[in-house]
């Protein structure tokens, strides 16, 4: 049988990648640092999955199997598998790369030609290249020849909602029906390997930012504007009018600069944003401020939700009047349990709002740093 590891049990690892590789006939080991989910794991080799839409469902996920991430069995797991992903978060990618050098050497070592594709599924822009970055610093010029002829990192773009949550059974796992999973074609190695609901893309950037710039900026602007008022959750956020009407302009905002940038149909960009739109509302996820809006460093980085699509649109001559409120609220985001929230703070307490958002976006333009500012000091 066709063997998966899965490098994080969490919610997206079970309820979203995990699920289509069992479904898709491999048998997935869970690899995570979490003893709780990785001996329940272990222990019933299922799991269930809660669809909670307009239509609800009960999927149960079976032949899976939870090992710890920091040992051996992790890189025996990987000497014998066909594709390894992962789900942890960009900031975990280089802890689990010495685990991922460790199996490829031991691949070579065993004379083995058969490819191995390992894709990053983490809410980030290429994130298998930075994986694939990571594990390459580990391994000799040798080593690295090997990988390059038999090893690939497909870079994908992932979208899911997952919101957290405690089941009575701790591996079961609720999420929205949505989803998309689009994986750059051009990038696997071998036999590309058959997996329901994977999406083989060609032009990965296009479907990269048509998510980063539509799913992910109105998520955190719902998140930081409802966060100022007060609310609990992005459905409480997107269900107020002032808010919502906020939310869609910027959406429609940053639409418009990929319209220019990717050709896209604009009415069929129109309806996805209205489709992003109603998964907000969905009353069956309680999906936090407070989860969606942590990290705002990197969320206000260069490369991300927030700044990019501006810069994108700005590029076109194009208004973003909208995506800068967004940005305004973002630099408001307080959180003392998230160390991002708190650094933010102090930064903006030490040097300023533009000394501040100046150095964490890279953004110079006087005038867009001005524009910033006024809308930070609208929002107070």
């Amino acid at each position: 049988m066709k063997t998966a590891v899965m490098f994080g049990a969490g919610n997206i690892g079970r309820g979203f990648i995990g699920m289509l590789l069992a479904q898709s006939g491999y048998k997935v080991i869970f690899g995570d640092v979490n003893p709780v989910i990785i001996d329940r794991l272990a222990q019933d080799k299922s799991y269930t999955v809660h669809i909670m839409d307009v239509e609800k469902e009960d999927v149960r996920i079976e032949n899976v199997d939870g090992i710890l991430s920091t040992g051996q069995e992790i890189v025996d797991a990987i000497a014998q598998a066909e594709i390894v992903t992962t789900a942890v978060g960009l900031v975990i990618l280089p802890r689990i790369a010495p685990a991922m050098a460790d199996g490829i050497k031991a691949r070579k070592e065993a004379g083995c030609t058969e490819a191995l594709n390992i894709i990053a599924c983490e809410n980030a822009i290429r994130a298998s290249s930075q994986l694939k970055a990571h594990v390459y610093k580990l391994l000799s010029e040798e080593e690295q020849a090997y990988a390059d002829q038999y090893v690939g990192f497909p870079d994908c773009s992932v979208d899911r909602i997952v919101p957290p949550g405690t089941n009575e059974i701790p591996t079961d796992v609720v999420v929205e029906a949505y989803y998309e999973w689009n994986v750059e074609k051009a990038s696997f190695k071998g036999e590309i390997p058959q997996i329901n609901g994977m999406n083989l893309a060609d032009n990965l950037e296009a479907y990269i930012e048509r998510k980063l710039f539509t799913l992910n900026t109105g998520h955190c602007i719902t998140a930081y504007l409802g966060n100022l008022k007060g609310l609990e959750t992005i459905k409480d956020g997107i269900e107020n009018e002032e808010i919502y009407a906020i939310v869609h302009k910027a959406m429609e905002q940053s639409g418009a600069g990929l319209v220019k940038k990717h050709g896209f149909d604009p009415e069929a960009h129109a309806a996805y944003i209205e489709k992003i739109i109603k998964r907000f509302k969905n009353p069956y996820l309680h999906d936090d401020v407070k989860r969606v809006g942590r990290e705002p460093l990197r969320k206000l980085s260069a490369t991300d939700r927030l700044v990019k699509p501006m810069q994108t649109a700005l590029s076109f001559g194009l208004p973003v009047d909208q995506l800068i409120v967004g940005i305004g609220a973002a630099l408001h985001y307080t959180n003392e349990q998230d160390p991002q929230a708190v650094e933010l703070q102090a930064k903006i307490a030490e040097k300023g709002v533009i000394e501040a958002f100046k150095e964490i976006s890279g953004v110079a333009d006087p005038k867009v740093l001005e524009e910033v500012l006024a809308a930070y000091n609208q929002l107070a």
